[in-house]
């Protein structure tokens, strides 16, 4: 304390050059986050896309070679595609990804796959989906 009975001042008042951020630095900031985040939404709805995409062609082989092989042990092509799980040519029917569903469009033909073929049944399979690829522009029920 000084002697002369005044008390010593504490400094509450920042430093020229310490100031805070002003509105108009924080609007950049947000704004800029906001474009970021809006271009990373997009490239997530993407990949996703693409990753239904894959899982659908990789469902419509794995669909199309069990009706193949039940068509050529049975000498005859299943009439559902629960035929297919319960003879044990796949574990289950796999849900349609863009459907979201086991609603497969099956297809019958009367074109034997083998000589030996003495009936016919559902020879393909498609995608119950009336969406259209935004990569390739085909319909996925064309797949």
């Amino acid at each position: 304390m000084r002697s002369n009975g005044t008390a010593k001042r504490v400094r509450t008042a920042k430093p020229e050059g310490e100031r805070g951020f002003t509105l108009l630095e924080l609007m950049v900031v947000v704004a800029i986050v906001v474009i970021l985040a809006t271009i990373a939404a997009g490239q997530y709805q993407s990949s996703v896309r693409h990753a239904h995409e894959a899982a659908l062609k990789s469902d419509l082989h794995v669909l199309r070679k069990a009706i193949q092989e039940y068509t050529e042990d049975k000498e005859c092509g299943p009439s559902s595609l629960d035929d297919l799980v319960t003879s044990n040519y796949i574990g289950r029917i796999p849900e349609d990804p863009m459907t979201h569903q086991t609603d497969w469009v099956t297809k019958e033909d009367d074109i034997s796959i083998s000589p030996e073929q003495t009936c016919n049944g559902i020879s393909d399979i498609h995608s119950a989906s009336d969406a259209i690829s935004p990569f390739t522009g085909d319909a996925y029920s064309s797949w």
